[in-house]
């Protein structure tokens, strides 16, 4: 393809209108967002990423990932649930971070809840993924207001986690879990991503 005619039908990429302009967002947008993770590590990264949202917006937390991977031990869940009382008096003086006890707090609970399923199932990937027979769902959303905020989904999985002993986790927040991680793909029809995504599957 010629460069000038690649560049024009860059040009005229559409994306998911939520991601903006800001160049960490559209990356996240665009390499992360809705991409089927089967990785251990990367769901607990998720996991406590939008553990530590609640109240925040996504973008807020995407800027301060590189301190989050810092103090909680690049996200490994076997070190973090080590994390004792020290640690936690440690992270809150981390200027890095969202620096909330319960957050905080929260965190090391779920690594420990985490390691717990994973003993339990094999994988906590492989328990989330059984929620969703392990295929994605493919939404056909046209415009952002019809995106749900929760679904009988994040319903199910969240109150299944909480009687796990995790903390943090409403149906919004696992929601919005499900939607990072690529267990329900909910990008717009007219995102590149949206067909791209299902491509894949």
């Amino acid at each position: 393809m010629p460069p000038s005619l690649a560049a024009g039908i860059i040009g005229v990429m559409q994306r998911c209108p939520w991601c903006g302009t800001d160049p960490l967002y559209i990356a996240y947008h665009d390499e992360e967002w809705g991409t089927p993770v089967r990785d251990e590590r990367k769901h607990f990264e998720f996991l406590l990423l939008e553990t530590q949202q609640a109240g925040l917006s996504w973008l807020t937390i995407l800027r301060k990932r590189e301190a989050y991977r810092r103090a909680f031990a690049d996200f490994d869940p076997e070190a973090v649930a080590r994390f004792g009382d020290k640690d936690v008096e440690r992270l809150l003086g981390d200027a890095g971070i969202v620096r909330n006890r319960r957050k905080i707090e929260a965190a090391v609970r779920n690594a420990r809840a985490f390691l717990a399923v994973a003993e339990e199932k094999g994988s906590f990937g492989e328990h989330l993924w059984n929620f969703v027979d392990g295929r994605p769902l493919r939404n056909a959303w046209r415009s952002p207001a019809e995106l749900p905020v929760t679904t009988p989904l994040s319903d199910r999985i969240a109150a299944d986690l909480k009687a796990r002993g995790f903390a943090f986790v409403g149906s919004t927040t696992i929601y919005a879990h499900v939607q990072a991680v690529g267990l329900v793909n909910d990008h717009l029809v007219s995102c590149f991503r949206w067909a791209e995504l299902g491509a894949a599957e």
